[in-house]
Protein backbone atom coordinates (compact mmCIF):
# COMPACT_ATOMS: atom_id res chain seq x y z
CA UNK A 1 0.00 0.00 0.00
CA UNK A 2 1.22 3.79 -1.03
CA UNK A 3 0.93 6.18 2.08
CA UNK A 4 0.67 9.75 0.62
CA UNK A 5 0.15 13.03 1.73
CA UNK A 6 2.36 14.25 -1.49
CA UNK A 7 1.29 14.69 -4.86
CA UNK A 8 -1.91 12.61 -5.16
CA UNK A 9 -1.39 13.30 -9.09
CA UNK A 10 2.24 12.46 -9.39
CA UNK A 11 0.87 9.24 -7.32
CA UNK A 12 -2.00 7.95 -9.67
CA UNK A 13 -0.50 8.98 -12.45
CA UNK A 14 -2.61 11.53 -13.87
CA UNK A 15 -2.20 11.50 -17.80
CA UNK A 16 -3.54 14.62 -19.95
CA UNK A 17 -7.03 14.27 -21.04
CA UNK A 18 -10.32 13.26 -19.12
CA UNK A 19 -10.13 11.73 -15.70
CA UNK A 20 -13.58 10.73 -13.99
CA UNK A 21 -13.65 9.96 -10.39
CA UNK A 22 -16.12 7.95 -8.59
CA UNK A 23 -17.19 6.36 -5.83
CA UNK A 24 -17.80 7.73 -2.21
CA UNK A 25 -15.70 9.18 0.60
CA UNK A 26 -14.13 12.49 -0.88
CA UNK A 27 -14.92 12.92 -4.45
CA UNK A 28 -15.61 16.83 -4.46
CA UNK A 29 -12.39 17.36 -2.55
CA UNK A 30 -10.19 14.53 -4.37
CA UNK A 31 -11.62 17.02 -7.40
CA UNK A 32 -10.15 19.81 -6.30
CA UNK A 33 -6.99 18.60 -4.52
CA UNK A 34 -6.35 16.66 -8.01
CA UNK A 35 -7.01 20.09 -10.06
CA UNK A 36 -4.76 22.25 -8.02
CA UNK A 37 -2.02 20.42 -8.34
CA UNK A 38 -1.83 19.76 -11.89
CA UNK A 39 -2.80 23.75 -12.23
CA UNK A 40 0.30 24.35 -9.97
CA UNK A 41 2.31 22.24 -12.62
CA UNK A 42 1.44 24.13 -15.23
CA UNK A 43 -1.67 22.40 -16.65
CA UNK A 44 -4.74 24.22 -18.00
CA UNK A 45 -7.51 22.41 -15.93
CA UNK A 46 -11.23 22.18 -16.00
CA UNK A 47 -13.53 20.93 -13.08
CA UNK A 48 -16.54 19.30 -14.23
CA UNK A 49 -19.48 16.63 -13.44
CA UNK A 50 -21.70 14.14 -15.95
CA UNK A 51 -24.30 14.28 -13.34
CA UNK A 52 -24.61 16.65 -10.15
CA UNK A 53 -22.61 18.54 -7.70
CA UNK A 54 -22.33 21.50 -5.76
CA UNK A 55 -19.51 23.81 -7.32
CA UNK A 56 -15.94 23.89 -5.94
CA UNK A 57 -15.43 26.19 -3.53
CA UNK A 58 -12.44 28.44 -3.75
CA UNK A 59 -11.98 27.59 -7.81
CA UNK A 60 -13.26 29.85 -10.90
CA UNK A 61 -16.45 29.36 -12.16
CA UNK A 62 -17.72 29.69 -16.13
CA UNK A 63 -20.52 31.12 -14.41
CA UNK A 64 -22.99 29.81 -17.35
CA UNK A 65 -23.89 27.30 -19.76
CA UNK A 66 -22.70 28.80 -22.70
CA UNK A 67 -19.42 27.23 -24.48
CA UNK A 68 -16.37 28.57 -22.36
CA UNK A 69 -13.87 30.47 -24.04
CA UNK A 70 -10.84 29.36 -25.68
CA UNK A 71 -8.92 31.53 -22.85
CA UNK A 72 -10.14 30.64 -19.36
CA UNK A 73 -9.29 32.56 -16.05
CA UNK A 74 -5.80 32.83 -15.78
CA UNK A 75 -3.21 32.93 -12.28
CA UNK A 76 -2.54 37.14 -11.97
CA UNK A 77 -6.35 38.11 -12.60
CA UNK A 78 -8.37 37.59 -9.78
CA UNK A 79 -11.93 36.38 -10.83
CA UNK A 80 -13.57 38.42 -8.25
CA UNK A 81 -12.30 41.74 -6.66
CA UNK A 82 -10.37 40.56 -3.51
CA UNK A 83 -10.39 37.09 -3.66
CA UNK A 84 -8.29 35.22 -2.22
CA UNK A 85 -8.60 31.94 -3.15
CA UNK A 86 -6.31 29.40 -3.30
CA UNK A 87 -6.29 29.70 -7.34
CA UNK A 88 -6.12 33.53 -6.86
CA UNK A 89 -3.06 33.30 -4.14
CA UNK A 90 -0.22 33.80 -7.01
CA UNK A 91 1.07 30.61 -6.44
CA UNK A 92 0.50 28.72 -9.59
CA UNK A 93 1.82 28.67 -13.37
CA UNK A 94 -1.20 26.71 -14.97
CA UNK A 95 -5.18 27.81 -15.02
CA UNK A 96 -7.84 26.22 -13.63
CA UNK A 97 -11.94 27.38 -13.74
CA UNK A 98 -14.89 24.72 -13.19
CA UNK A 99 -18.12 25.27 -15.39
CA UNK A 100 -21.87 23.51 -15.63
CA UNK A 101 -25.52 24.00 -15.78
CA UNK A 102 -26.60 25.66 -12.84
CA UNK A 103 -29.68 24.67 -11.16
CA UNK A 104 -30.80 27.74 -8.50
CA UNK A 105 -32.89 25.47 -7.03
CA UNK A 106 -30.94 23.19 -5.74
CA UNK A 107 -27.20 24.86 -5.99
CA UNK A 108 -26.13 22.11 -7.97
CA UNK A 109 -24.53 21.96 -11.64
CA UNK A 110 -25.02 19.62 -13.87
CA UNK A 111 -22.81 18.26 -17.16
CA UNK A 112 -21.66 21.18 -18.99
CA UNK A 113 -23.70 22.14 -21.97
CA UNK A 114 -20.62 21.27 -24.55
CA UNK A 115 -19.35 17.65 -24.82
CA UNK A 116 -16.57 16.76 -22.71
CA UNK A 117 -14.37 15.01 -25.40
CA UNK A 118 -14.65 18.61 -27.29
CA UNK A 119 -13.78 20.74 -23.75
CA UNK A 120 -10.69 17.92 -23.79
CA UNK A 121 -9.53 19.20 -26.96
CA UNK A 122 -8.86 22.92 -24.95
CA UNK A 123 -7.54 21.93 -22.02
CA UNK A 124 -4.72 19.58 -20.48
CA UNK A 125 -6.89 17.78 -17.89
CA UNK A 126 -10.77 17.72 -17.80
CA UNK A 127 -11.14 16.18 -14.23
CA UNK A 128 -14.93 15.12 -13.56
CA UNK A 129 -17.01 13.99 -10.63
CA UNK A 130 -19.15 11.01 -12.41
CA UNK A 131 -21.13 9.53 -9.72
CA UNK A 132 -23.12 10.71 -6.83
CA UNK A 133 -22.93 9.16 -3.03
CA UNK A 134 -25.25 11.34 -0.36
CA UNK A 135 -22.44 12.48 1.39
CA UNK A 136 -21.46 8.52 2.76
CA UNK A 137 -18.25 7.43 2.72
CA UNK A 138 -19.18 4.19 0.69
CA UNK A 139 -21.46 3.41 -2.05
CA UNK A 140 -22.76 0.47 -4.53
CA UNK A 141 -23.76 1.74 -7.87
CA UNK A 142 -27.04 1.86 -9.55
CA UNK A 143 -27.36 0.04 -13.31
CA UNK A 144 -27.15 3.49 -14.66
CA UNK A 145 -24.11 4.40 -12.84
CA UNK A 146 -20.85 5.89 -13.36
CA UNK A 147 -21.45 7.79 -15.84
CA UNK A 148 -18.19 7.67 -17.26
CA UNK A 149 -17.71 9.68 -20.53
CA UNK A 150 -16.35 7.98 -24.07
CA UNK A 151 -12.69 8.83 -24.37
CA UNK A 152 -11.93 8.99 -20.82
CA UNK A 153 -8.07 8.68 -19.73
CA UNK A 154 -7.88 7.94 -16.45
CA UNK A 155 -10.49 6.44 -13.58
CA UNK A 156 -10.02 6.81 -10.05
CA UNK A 157 -11.83 5.01 -7.54
CA UNK A 158 -12.45 6.66 -4.11
CA UNK A 159 -13.44 4.59 -1.08
CA UNK A 160 -14.10 6.44 2.25
CA UNK A 161 -12.00 4.34 5.32
CA UNK A 162 -14.63 6.22 7.95
CA UNK A 163 -17.22 3.93 6.62
CA UNK A 164 -15.36 0.50 7.22
CA UNK A 165 -16.46 -0.95 10.60
CA UNK A 166 -19.76 1.06 10.57
CA UNK A 167 -23.27 -0.91 9.91
CA UNK A 168 -24.16 -0.97 6.31
CA UNK A 169 -27.20 0.63 6.60
CA UNK A 170 -25.71 3.86 7.75
CA UNK A 171 -22.43 4.16 6.20
CA UNK A 172 -23.45 2.85 2.14
CA UNK A 173 -25.57 4.59 -0.05
CA UNK A 174 -27.57 2.12 -2.00
CA UNK A 175 -27.23 -0.54 0.88
CA UNK A 176 -29.91 -2.69 -0.54
CA UNK A 177 -27.17 -3.29 -3.45
CA UNK A 178 -24.26 -3.06 -1.93
CA UNK A 179 -25.96 -6.23 0.19
CA UNK A 180 -26.81 -8.07 -2.90
CA UNK A 181 -23.10 -7.99 -4.08
CA UNK A 182 -22.13 -9.73 -0.86
CA UNK A 183 -24.91 -11.68 0.37
CA UNK A 184 -24.83 -9.79 3.39
CA UNK A 185 -28.04 -7.66 5.67
CA UNK A 186 -27.85 -3.97 5.76
CA UNK A 187 -27.75 -4.20 9.73
CA UNK A 188 -24.67 -6.41 9.04
CA UNK A 189 -21.31 -4.33 9.19
CA UNK A 190 -18.89 -2.99 6.46
CA UNK A 191 -16.06 -5.02 6.92
CA UNK A 192 -13.20 -4.19 4.99
CA UNK A 193 -13.44 -7.97 3.06
CA UNK A 194 -16.86 -7.03 2.50
CA UNK A 195 -16.21 -3.56 1.06
CA UNK A 196 -13.52 -5.26 -1.27
CA UNK A 197 -16.09 -7.75 -2.59
CA UNK A 198 -18.52 -5.50 -3.40
CA UNK A 199 -15.60 -3.12 -5.48
CA UNK A 200 -14.24 -6.34 -7.09
CA UNK A 201 -18.01 -7.09 -8.61
CA UNK A 202 -18.06 -4.18 -10.02
CA UNK A 203 -15.04 -3.54 -11.05
CA UNK A 204 -15.57 -6.70 -13.27
CA UNK A 205 -18.90 -5.64 -14.04
CA UNK A 206 -18.32 -2.42 -15.47
CA UNK A 207 -14.98 -3.60 -17.21
CA UNK A 208 -12.81 -0.82 -14.94
CA UNK A 209 -9.92 -3.22 -14.36
CA UNK A 210 -7.40 -0.35 -15.06
CA UNK A 211 -9.14 1.75 -12.00
CA UNK A 212 -6.76 3.61 -9.32
CA UNK A 213 -8.25 2.93 -6.03
CA UNK A 214 -8.06 5.32 -3.46
CA UNK A 215 -8.52 5.13 0.03
CA UNK A 216 -9.19 8.16 1.82
CA UNK A 217 -10.04 9.16 5.39
CA UNK A 218 -7.68 6.66 6.66
CA UNK A 219 -6.65 8.91 9.27
CA UNK A 220 -10.44 8.03 10.82
CA UNK A 221 -9.63 4.32 11.59
CA UNK A 222 -9.93 3.42 14.92
CA UNK A 223 -7.81 0.35 13.55
CA UNK A 224 -4.97 1.28 11.36
CA UNK A 225 -5.11 -2.29 10.15
CA UNK A 226 -8.39 -2.27 8.23
CA UNK A 227 -6.35 -0.81 5.34
CA UNK A 228 -4.31 -3.62 5.10
CA UNK A 229 -7.31 -5.78 5.78
CA UNK A 230 -8.90 -3.92 2.76
CA UNK A 231 -6.13 -4.27 0.18
CA UNK A 232 -5.66 -7.76 0.84
CA UNK A 233 -9.25 -8.67 0.14
CA UNK A 234 -8.89 -6.63 -2.83
CA UNK A 235 -5.92 -8.28 -4.15
CA UNK A 236 -4.94 -5.19 -6.04
CA UNK A 237 -2.18 -2.02 -5.21
CA UNK A 238 -4.20 0.81 -3.44
CA UNK A 239 -3.26 4.59 -2.48
CA UNK A 240 -4.02 6.03 0.82
CA UNK A 241 -4.62 9.41 1.91
CA UNK A 242 -6.61 11.70 4.20
CA UNK A 243 -7.56 14.76 1.97
CA UNK A 244 -8.35 17.72 4.44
Amino acid sequence: METTSGNLASALKIEPGITAIIGSGGKSTLLKTLGLELMRAGGRVLLCTTTRMFPVAGVPWDGSSRRLDAAPWKPGASHALGCTCEACAGLVRGSICQTGVLDPQTGKFSSPAEPLDQLAQRFDYVLAEADGSKRLPLKAHAAWEPVIPSGTANVIWLVGASGLGKPINEAVHRPELFCVRCGCEPTDTATPERVAQVLNAELQALKLSTARVVLNQVDTLSDPTMADRFEAALGRPLIATSLK
